[in-house]
């Protein structure tokens, strides 16, 4: 939407309007003593006015800009000013269509004129009002109540019984009382509405102006009577207009809000008010006045406060439960988590201090913290939603697999923890065996089923020991698990501590490792069966720490999983593997490797940039997409989720994408169907055993099931000649193993080149 064009719209059609307006004074301040100007002049402004903001209100309404029910208010004003048009016409028409000018309202004129009133209170009450309970929704009706009745009672003390006593009963005067009365208790509904409900969607002064122009109406139907000795005058000459141009800046006021929301968002707070008690205030004074002054309707004023006295008790009941309600909710809010409302650390101290903390004989208690393992990847590949539905979903399993009495707490994030009071240090496992089972089955979250892992750490203690220490051995315990691999529980043991330390101390480490240069890249070559060729290289990292000297990457690649360094670790052997490629590819062209394969993280994948990533290292060394094969583990892939679409994205740049370890995790044709991937290598395992029966002809069955679905394969781990041999028999024609060569430095590589042998074959897929 172009709201400057549509505020230079409506600042056009305020001023249009503003200049009917003032001309309809103008007008009738010229004829005010004497008639001196045609009657149809006097009366051009009023039907003429309603136009604009008719317009005005139907462009709001047809507007996806505003939310529906802003929309819909501004069809029912559209319909109130074109019933006020309506309503001036037949107005127009009472004054200037008899003999002589008149004053008198004719019954249609009254009824077109109430329909728009009616109307547009119909329109008021529709307006939702921003409110959050049914408690609430009945304190503001209350107190709307309260302030329409003692309006009410005023509006007819001052006005309509005077009115009534001075000019008779009669059906015109009735109906202008009636009307009057009518108008004026809607000025007054609309007051009430700014004052007790909120501005959620109709702009503060856009409602403070449509109750100005109510009370311009009810004045001018109180008014009338001042000029009865000029016929040729009518107040609706000027208060219909005047009315109107209200309308129409509240229109305006409308689209402003829509632009300016912050301003509009701080006018929708909704203030105490102290409306309700001053209209009882006031009433009690005219009750007084009236007992004083012996009036005639002091019956109606009697009432009156009755009814109110009334109100004010009901809502001061509302009142008081709405309050209990709110303080039992503070008070449940402060001990418990808001998202899985399982109680919180809070409450969880407290619980625990108590245990720890009674007299008698002293009983074992224990304490598990649980940790969910790669929740943070839910997060970021997900979004906060799933994260939150998981959050649920866990602390529900985790509260049923406990025992009666026992209590779980949410301490923040993604860690729980289950107090187990009383219970034999031997039953603690099977306790928290039955929680890593129950997390085990998928979980419905947000639409996407996920897999549950978590680790947990169990401290065993008993009354009279410290709650703060318990929870540190607990602590200490499930970053111990963690380390294991995750998934399962570990207890507590003396110098487990000094065992994670050293992994977090490994840790921040590797990252000065990965940012100093300390890390290096061998390869180890893919060959071709048959002839030995060297078909391509696989790049593996390697860690010379300054003091410890080698760090096997099976130490260090899952603290780099762990803490998330996996990433820019990732980064680093994608490039240097970029490097030595295109190194390779310089110095000796047609015999350089023919792809190098660079192992990839379900971490990696799941961060957005990392085809990006992938493309700028490609794009840096000037190697060909198609020389390159990032490979993903079995493990990994089951648990990308949306992930998977990194895959296809590297694909479409001509990377291919390899499915190691295949056959050692979930290895299904679903995986192998719903997969991106360009080729399978066949875990270790199956080549290294020599058996006959169906184990022995796992490789020949993995082998038919790529050619059935168009993949290329490698067979890993070949360590003897004879597995090399049962491998070609079987159709196998790429492999790699230490029985051809192990990883080596980049100058191995060089030597194996240089030594002769023979011309590497294309990459596989090229």
């Amino acid at each position: 939407m172009n709201f400057a064009m549509v505020g230079r719209k409506l600042d056009r059609a305020v001023l249009g309007s503003v200049l009917l307006a003032a001309y309809a004074v103008a007008v009738f301040a010229a004829n005010f003593g004497d008639q001196r100007t045609p009657l149809a002049l006097m009366w051009l402004a009023t039907p003429i006015s309603v136009l604009i903001p008719v317009w005005i209100a139907l462009q709001i309404a047809r507007s996806d800009a505003f939310a529906p029910p802003t929309r819909r208010f501004w069809r029912h004003l559209a319909v109130v000013a074109a019933l006020a048009g309506l309503g001036s016409v037949c107005n127009t028409v009472d004054a200037i269509g008899g003999p002589a000018p008149s004053q008198e309202l004719s019954p249609l004129t009254v009824a077109v004129y109430g329909s728009a009133v009616l109307t547009l209170l119909w329109a008021l009450w529709r307006l939702p009002m921003g409110t959050t309970s049914a408690d609430e929704r009945l304190r503001i009706g209350l107190d709307a109540s309260t302030v329409l009745v003692a309006a009410a009672v005023f509006m007819w003390h001052f006005q309509t019984e005077p009115l009534l006593a001075s000019n008779g009963y009669r059906i015109a005067t009735l109906a202008v009382a009636g009307f009057t009365l009518v108008l004026e208790l809607v000025a007054v509904f609309v007051i009430v509405k700014v004052a007790l409900s909120g501005h959620a969607f109709v702009a503060r002064g856009a409602l403070r102006l449509f109750a100005l122009g109510m009370f311009a109406g009810a004045f001018s139907g109180v008014a009338q009577r001042f000029i009865l000795d000029q016929p040729h005058l009518s107040l609706p000459q000027v208060s219909v207009p005047l009315v109107l141009v209200c309308a129409t800046v509240g229109a305006r006021r409308q689209q402003r809000a829509l632009v300016e929301p912050e301003a509009h968002r701080a006018a929708s707070r909704r203030p105490f008010s102290v409306l309700p008690y001053l209209a009882v205030a006031a009433i009690d004074v005219l009750l007084l006045a009236s007992i004083a002054d012996g009036s005639s309707d002091l019956a109606v004023t009697a009432v009156a406060a009755v009814v109110l006295t009334g109100l004010v008790v009901w809502r001061q009941v509302t009142a008081f439960r709405e309050n209990t309600a709110l303080m039992q909710r503070l008070d449940f809010n402060a001990t418990h988590d808001a998202l899985t409302q399982l109680p919180n650390r809070a409450l969880f101290n407290q619980r625990l201090t108590a245990v720890l903390g009674r007299g008698g004989a002293p009983r074992p208690v224990s304490v598990a913290l649980v940790d969910l393992d790669d929740f943070k990847l839910v997060n970021d590949t997900l979004g906060h939603r799933a994260g939150d539905a998981l959050l649920v979903a866990v602390s529900a399993r985790l509260a049923a697999s406990v025992r009666p009495g026992d209590l779980v707490a949410r301490l923040g994030g993604d860690e729980f923890v289950v107090l187990l009071d009383a219970i034999d240090p031997a039953e603690a496992g099977p306790v928290a065996q039955r929680m890593v089972a129950a997390l085990a089955e998928p979980v419905l979250a947000d639409g996407h089923e996920l897999l549950v892992r978590a680790s947990i750490g169990i401290a065993d203690g008993r009354t009279g020991d410290d709650p703060g220490e318990l929870l540190r051995l607990a602590d200490i315990a499930m970053y111990a698990a963690k380390h294991d691999g995750g998934s399962g529980y570990r207890r507590y043991e003396p110098g487990m501590a000094g065992a994670v330390a050293g992994s977090a101390a490994l840790g921040a480490q590797l990252r000065q490792a990965i940012f100093g240069g300390e890390l290096f890249l061998e390869y180890q070559p893919i060959v071709t069966l048959d002839d030995g060729r060297l078909r391509g290289v696989e790049a593996l990292v390697r860690w010379n720490h300054p003091a410890r000297g080698p760090v096997p990457p099976a130490e260090f690649i899952p603290v780099a999983e762990r803490t998330g360094l996996v990433v820019p670790l990732g980064e680093w052997v994608l490039r240097e593997a970029c490097r030595q490629l295109a190194a390779w590819i310089a110095e000796f062209g047609p015999r350089a490797p023919g792809v190098v394969h660079v192992n990839v993280s379900a971490r990696q994948l799941a961060v957005a940039a990392f085809t990006d990533t992938v493309a700028t290292a490609l794009s840096d060394f000037g190697v060909p997409p198609h020389r390159l094969t990032v490979e993903i583990t079995e493990s990994a892939a089951v648990s990308l989720g949306p992930a998977v679409a990194r895959l296809e994205e590297l694909r479409r740049l001509g990377v291919r994408v390899s499915l190691d370890d295949f056959g050692t995790d979930q290895s299904s044709l679903t995986l192998l169907r719903d997969l991106p991937v360009d080729e399978l290598k066949l875990d270790r395992s199956f080549v290294q055993r020599d058996e006959s029966g169906r184990r022995g002809i796992m490789p020949a069955a993995v082998l038919a099931l790529a050619r059935a679905v168009g993949l290329d394969i490698v067979a890993e781990g070949v360590e003897l000649q004879s597995q090399a041999d049962r491998l070609a028999a079987m159709g196998y024609r790429t492999a790699q193993g230490y029985h051809f060569a192990r990883p080596m430095a980049p100058a191995g590589i060089d030597g194996l080149i240089i030594e002769g042998a023979p011309a590497p074959a294309a990459p596989l897929g090229a």
